[in-house]
């Protein structure tokens, strides 16, 4: 029982995240929100970007403060990477990053034979692109301290491209293969880079997929529903907070050797190993 109780505690030491600060993008609502509450949670302090300031202080004002934490946000939009890249780089030129969650909402669903050039374009720049100036921003001061950690949320769809969703199966790839270059360059400064594959979430974004797909179809939404169901081995959706629970994980010391990888949490959707 003694022995138990050890690893039990041991285990909790691990997951405390006091005096680390973290950046989540995209955490108004839905995965980033989660993974901004269970981060605060654990005891870091967490700023918050988006580009809709009157969400961004509500979403501030559910994050957890009793270890002393102080929660801010930054207001920008990452169809503009340059804006971006200028508040970012004031901010963390005075707030050293111990974590960066890179989270941005999916491309619309449609098929990749029928996108233009164009949406391709926009994709890569809000997702990859955008990661990758925030990655840089917060990397120096990650192996200053010998800690880091840069989580990515994007999609089973690296593991098996999901149909009718072509743009974001792309873009999702290449963001995965950044992850991985990145984590196989960082590991020896204390950084691990690891990306989550959210299956399908309770979000809007599912709400948004679900619609559209019952609308091209002709289909009810209850019916598209139960077939988007009927696909996952655990019989239901995932919850925001199933996400930020990874996440959480992969940001604290009980994840140092864990790095390079994509983690499904999709109820066992996935069709490979």
């Amino acid at each position: 029982m003694h022995y138990f109780r050890r690893i039990n505690l041991i285990f909790m030491l691990s997951m405390d995240l006091t005096g680390k600060r973290a950046l989540v993008a995209g955490s108004t609502q839905g995965i980033g929100l989660a993974s901004a509450q269970s981060l605060a949670e654990l005891g870091a302090h967490c700023t918050l970007i988006a580009r809709n300031e009157e969400k961004l202080k509500e979403a501030v004002a559910t994050l957890d403060t009793s270890k002393g934490q102080k929660h801010g946000y930054l207001v920008a939009d990452f169809s503009q990477p340059e804006l971006l890249k200028d508040s970012v780089a004031a901010f963390v030129a005075a707030n050293p990053i111990h974590i960066l969650v890179n989270n941005t909402g999916g491309p619309p669903a449609g098929l990749a034979s029928d996108a233009t050039t164009e949406s391709f374009l926009v994709a890569f720049q809000q997702h990859l692109i955008c990661n990758h100036i925030l990655a840089q921003l917060c990397t120096p001061s990650m192996k200053e301290a010998g800690y880091g950690r840069v989580i990515n949320i994007i999609s089973t769809s690296v593991k098996i491209p999901l149909k009718g969703l072509g743009v974001s199966n792309t873009i999702r790839g290449a963001v995965a293969s950044w992850a991985k270059t990145l984590a196989n360059e960082l590991g020896q400064f204390g950084i691990t880079v690891n990306n989550v594959l959210p299956g399908a979430t309770a979000t809007g974004r599912l709400e948004a997929i679900i619609s559209n797909k019952a609308a091209k179809t002709g289909h009810s939404q209850g019916a598209v529903e139960q077939e988007m169901l009927s696909e996952i081995p655990a019989q239901r959706f995932g919850q925001p907070e199933e996400i930020a629970a990874m996440v959480a994980f992969l940001a604290s010391p009980a994840a140092g050797y864990v790095n390079g990888t994509s983690i499904p949490v999709d109820g066992g959707r996935t069709g490979s190993i």
